[in-house]
């Protein structure tokens, strides 16, 4: 694989560390974004149930959209006509972008894979659609993503070493077709993609074929996808033990906060993931005490907050007994305080996290995290 000279186009600045922690800012046009960092998934240009404003005071510095959905509706051509992304969703900070390579394998209708791309039927209308790595650059760019992602193959689990193989070179050819596609300007950048699926030697190859192209910023892909938590921890140990110290290092689609935790201890820097936002849409919460399904019937004539520790605005204003009566009546605010929460849970835990990496104390916060989550939440603190 040949080295693609190019401008590094984002600033990632390694503050400390801690063990495999690291504390970090990614600096891009729209912004920093302090990390260890969680960024809330916008998947259609819109948090779910939240408004930008209500993302933003969560802590949310920087969100994640997807090429596939704005593909098809309402096209990346009509939002750049809008004036970009952040223009078109009310929302100033960063924003990074999947390439749609998943959402193609997972919704799409009659794929059709080739070395070229992917030509597909939308599961909206039915209408054909071609997806190659220069075409998912090149919405990324009409979208104004700060950070733009590698077109790849998710590899199918399960997966035969070989067909694992054949997925992941595949991905590496189209990394370096995304990384010759995207043009390199201040504050924008592009990710490349760790593939392999749940072979460890073929993981590290993949990242150091990646190395060699020289991207911003560099992402594991393929992993919580049925796996089980021992063997995608293993993968991400195989993974980062060989992406390069001073460029971002992102997680895709992971996870709850213990996978976070293990995953900051391993050196992950960024972070997305459906859970908070889906799980508040189906009343279900997490506190420094583990989760809860405010549809039990434990919570109807409990006063205290969610979790007494959370200053959000379902924790504040409401006890459980309130938003318990929300869910089992089916009412909107219900969705709308409970994913409000999910999302400053979120928040809160990756700040309580940075501070740990800067006082040189993470070991002893992921045992008290630990702890903590296994405790009884009936019990008082």
């Amino acid at each position: 694989m040949r080295r693609l000279g190019v401008t590094c186009s984002l600033k990632f600045t390694l503050l400390a560390t801690d063990g495999g922690a690291r504390l970090g800012r990614l600096s891009t046009a729209h912004g920093d974004i302090d990390t260890p960092a969680f960024m809330p998934v916008g998947t259609a240009a819109t948090v779910k149930a939240m408004t930008p404003e209500a993302v933003a005071a969560t802590g949310a510095q920087m969100i994640l959209s997807n090429t596939y959905h704005l593909m098809l509706r309402p096209g990346a051509e009509a939002v750049e006509r809008l004036g970009g992304l952040h223009e078109f969703m009310n929302w100033p900070g960063p924003i990074l972008t999947d390439s749609g390579g998943f959402q193609v394998m997972s919704l799409a209708k009659l794929c059709k894979m080739s070395e070229k791309g992917v030509v597909f039927q939308s599961h909206i209308d039915g209408s054909s659609h071609e997806l190659t790595p220069e075409r998912a650059i090149g919405i990324q760019r009409m979208l104004d993503s700060d950070v733009s992602m590698a077109l790849d193959e998710c590899t199918p689990f399960p997966a035969t070493e070989k067909q694992a193989k054949d997925s992941m070179e595949l991905s590496m050819r189209w990394a370096e077709r995304s990384k010759e596609a995207f043009k390199a300007r201040p504050g924008y950048g592009v990710f490349g993609i760790v593939q392999g699926g749940m072979y460890a030697d073929l993981r590290r190859r993949s990242a150091e074929i990646l190395q060699g192209m020289e991207f911003d910023g560099y992402a594991v892909g393929g992993l919580a996808v049925g796996e089980g938590r021992g063997v995608m921890l293993e993968m991400l140990d195989a993974s980062t033990h060989v992406l390069p110290q001073d460029k971002p290092r992102y997680l895709m689609g992971v996870g709850k906060p213990d996978d976070l935790v293990a995953a900051v201890a391993r050196g992950v820097d960024m972070f997305d993931c459906v859970i908070p936002t889906r799980s508040g849409r189906t009343s279900q919460v997490f506190t420094r005490r583990g989760p809860l399904n405010l549809r039990n019937a434990r919570h109807a004539a409990d006063p205290r907050p969610l979790d007494a520790q959370c200053s959000c605005p379902a924790c504040l204003g409401h006890g459980r007994a309130y938003l318990h009566h929300l869910e089992k009546s089916g009412e909107i605010l219900g969705s709308m305080l409970l994913t409000w929460h999910n999302l400053h849970y979120y928040q809160d835990l990756m700040r309580e996290m940075r501070a740990a990496i800067g006082a040189g104390a993470f070991a002893a916060f992921a045992r008290d995290f630990a702890k903590e989550q296994a405790k009884d939440d009936r019990e008082e603190p």
